[in-house]
């Protein structure tokens, strides 16, 4: 655990590495580009004086709305993580906890089957999302038993059911384009995002961040039971409810744009206690940083290291796994 100035000089590093990382992104691809080249661009382009059209092209037209959106899908994937880890005082629960994942992958590939055009594969995905997360959330109204419990296994029974419909849809699809498209759109891909999709769901995801931010002091508070919540005046459901919103909405709109991406949302979380301790106040930005920069690492490899796109779930998944064994190791597995 740090101490307030202590987490300030490593927020402040942490800040400085991811704009490091949105750099050195840019200028990072099949076109190659002089970080400095990169920032004079930049510069040129935001004052009004003259840029090199090719170069600017490829940094505004092409990279910036992929980096960008790389950084804010891993921010909110973490930063939801996090979240629920503290509502449900549980370090094993992931941002699919209510389906989100599986609901806007069965959006997608409904979508995809019935010949949808890609601009509207991200609706089905986000209305997916949604519906799923209805559905986690209704189960325990309908069983009268809003026990946490209740609610995680709404969301496992949810899921399943969301897989079930994916797989019957990779059935009957006769089209091995579709299948293909489905499979890939399951596995996580930014060579498709464009600033108009960007900017068509940053207002939630900056919105749900902000809220996330704000009660960040009262998840410290709802950590430590129930009971202690109430002895203080927390409005538990209430708290629970915007947090659960707040972090589907954060899910549903990374993967409208992405796909599925496993991982992020499980490991972050936890290395973020690992340097700046559990302090929600203190955990919640520092996983959107690392989150964001994970990502951008993760999407800058999946299109630099072959000349075909490697899908991010499987980048995730072989840095990931590894590196939450070195977690339990380090941890001796106390989470478990």
């Amino acid at each position: 655990m740090t101490g307030r100035g202590g987490y300030a000089r490593l927020a402040l590093c942490t800040a400085v590495a991811l704009a490091v990382l949105f750099v050195a992104a840019l200028s990072m691809g099949r076109y190659s580009m002089n970080p400095f080249d990169v920032l004079r661009v930049i510069y040129a382009t935001a004052t009004g004086g003259e840029a090199d059209e090719a170069m600017a092209n490829i940094v505004f037209l092409v990279r910036l709305p992929r980096v960008a959106a790389s950084l804010l899908i891993g921010a909110a994937l973490s930063l939801s993580g996090a979240a629920y880890q503290s509502a449900f005082r549980n370090p094993l629960i992931s941002p699919d906890l209510l389906g989100v994942s599986s609901g806007a992958s069965m959006g997608a590939a409904m979508a995809i089957f019935f010949g949808v055009h890609l601009r509207a594969i991200p609706v089905f995905a986000f209305a997916g999302g949604i519906l799923a997360v209805l559905l986690a959330t209704s189960v325990p109204k309908l069983l009268r038993n809003s026990s946490n419990m209740m609610l995680v296994l709404s969301g496992i029974i949810v899921s399943g059911f969301m897989n079930s419909l994916i797989g019957v849809i990779k059935f009957v699809s006769r089209d091995q384009d579709q299948l293909s498209s489905i499979v890939f759109w399951q596995m996580g891909s930014l060579a498709r995002v464009n600033a108009a999709q960007l900017l068509s769901v940053s207002p939630v995801l900056l919105l749900s961040l902000a809220v996330m931010f704000a009660v960040s002091w009262r998840l410290n508070i709802l950590s430590l039971g129930e009971q202690e919540a109430q002895t203080v005046g927390v409005d538990i459901p209430k708290l629970r409810g915007v947090t659960i919103l707040c972090a589907s909405l954060l899910t549903a709109c990374s993967v409208c744009i992405s796909g599925t991406i496993g991982w992020i949302g499980l490991i972050i979380p936890h290395f973020g206690r690992l340097i700046c301790g559990s302090d929600n106040t203190r955990l919640l930005p520092m996983a959107a940083m690392l989150g964001g920069g994970f990502m951008i690492v993760i999407d800058t490899l999946a299109r630099c290291l072959t000349s075909m796109e490697i899908p991010l779930s499987i980048l995730s998944g072989l840095v990931g796994a590894p590196f939450y064994a070195w977690l339990l190791y380090r941890q001796k597995a106390k989470i478990l």
